[in-house]
């Protein structure tokens, strides 16, 4: 990036690590850097809580080693001692039985499907290395698709499942392209022999988050937590909660396009807005609880028995040690649903009270003794509903203000939200501003 020839100003709505990653790389070009957030703490779904003193997300997180864009980042930051990369072990719940799926030899194994069945969902690997021009996927939902590849019984089985816990009642319309990049991403991190290797940043993305913010306001940027914005007038100012109005050369909106499309809606064109409204998203309920035991050596574990309600238990402290917690084992419960249902609208403990008796079926010598501690998360933005030709729906990164743009996950396409994918656009957007100020 080069350097600008006088200062610019900018004000950034939302740090997540989009907002961040734009705010980090302008600073470090000389630009007056203003960041927004309404929570008390930086992150958007990367945020976090303290466990023991130490920071722990509040939605389970890790990184692919394959997100060079996370990595270079934390290389840029001097913090690259802080990647920590360890091997993981999935499984899956089916049938009130437990598999691992760490390995191919795993596959072979999986009695729940015929052995031309096992083979056939071995191909799935195959086809996703073979798309070699994705937007044809966008053809086909993602279940016929992969029942083309794996057959009916595969399909049921492995694959189903997952795709109603994530989209509940819409899972049936999710395009092909949704699901072929999880599988590619996903790919990409194992190793030669099939073993799966993920990463994690010492002291949590919360640690990485204030690295970044620190640097910011070593440049003369503020951070403003607590403080939303409720409005974007036609000049491109914000308007924050208290009515104060901060004005820069840009506004750039990372928010979820509905909030964006609320923040817009008095100073743009209704088509606009109704845009921006044409992409539906999928909230998540998430379930953190701290244990005194463990519940298996299962780090990520796929649920895929209908009866249960959770799309995954990911225990945390089968990734990052418990000693981390000092000795409390961490995991989460996710459950993915629109938020017009009523289980996303329990309180907090009537949503423990809800989940603990799937805990205790799945794994019987539970106890709730065994809870230290609970919480529960919720986020009503959490997944984009990425259906059939969705490239026809996404809303360019200009608004109809000229100095105004907006630039979040549901504008990734064809990948999928994520901290990687989230930093690459941040830094994109930056070099493209500073490319355009230099002329």
């Amino acid at each position: 990036m080069s350097n600008k020839k006088e200062a610019r100003t900018i004000n950034i709505v939302g740090a997540g690590f989009t907002g961040l990653s734009l705010g980090y790389y302008l600073a470090k070009n000389g630009w007056k850097v203003s960041i927004f957030e309404k929570d008390s703490s930086p992150g958007g779904l990367a945020g976090s809580f303290k466990v023991e003193g130490e920071n722990l997300e509040k939605f389970y997180h890790h990184w692919f080693t394959n997100d060079k864009e996370v990595i270079d980042l934390i290389r840029d930051l001097g913090k690259e001692d802080h990647i920590l990369i360890r091997p993981t072990r999935v499984g899956m719940y089916y049938s009130n039985n437990f598999f691992r799926l760490s390995s191919p030899l795993d596959l072979l194994k999986f009695k729940p499907l015929s052995i031309i069945n096992r083979i056939r969902l071995g191909f799935v690997v195959l086809a996703v290395r073979s798309v070699r021009d994705w937007k044809k996927l966008e053809n086909i939902t993602a279940k016929d698709w992969l029942i083309n590849i794996c057959g009916k019984q595969g399909y049921q089985v492995v694959w189903e499942p997952l795709l109603k816990g994530k989209f509940g009642r819409f899972a049936e319309s999710v395009s092909a392209v949704w699901f072929w990049n999880k599988l590619k991403l996903r790919g990409g991190s194992r190793g030669k022999q099939g073993k799966e290797f993920l990463a994690y940043y010492k002291g949590g993305f919360a640690s990485l988050a204030d690295s970044m913010i620190e640097k910011v306001r070593q440049a003369g940027g503020e951070i403003y937590l607590s403080q939303e914005i409720i409005e974007v007038d036609k000049e491109g100012s914000v308007k924050r909660q208290d009515d104060v109005v901060f004005k820069a050369d840009y506004t750039v909106l990372t928010t979820p396009l509905p909030v964006a499309a609320r923040l817009l809606e008095k100073s743009t064109d209704s088509a606009f807005t109704a845009g921006l409204r044409k992409v539906s998203y999928v909230g998540n309920v998430c379930l953190t609880l701290e244990l005194s035991r463990s519940l298996s050596e299962i780090y990520w574990l796929n649920v895929n028995d209908p009866g249960f309600p959770f799309v995954g238990i990911i225990e945390h402290t089968n990734f990052e040690p418990k000693e981390s917690y000092k000795g409390r084992h961490i995991v989460y419960l996710s459950k993915y649903l629109p938020t017009d249902e009523p289980l996303y609208n329990l309180t907090e403990e009537e949503f423990f009270d809800y989940a603990i008796p799937f805990v205790q079926k799945m794994f019987p010598d539970f106890s709730r003794d065994w809870v230290l501690d609970y919480h529960v998360w919720k986020e009503p933005y959490s997944q984009p509903l990425v259906t059939m030709h969705y490239s026809r729906i996404i809303p360019p990164y200009q608004t109809p203000i000229s100095n105004v743009y907006i630039n979040t996950m549901a504008q990734i396409y064809p990948e999928d939200r994520g901290t990687n994918y989230a930093v690459r656009e941040g830094r994109k957007m930056a070099e493209r501003f500073i490319a355009e100020t230099s002329e």
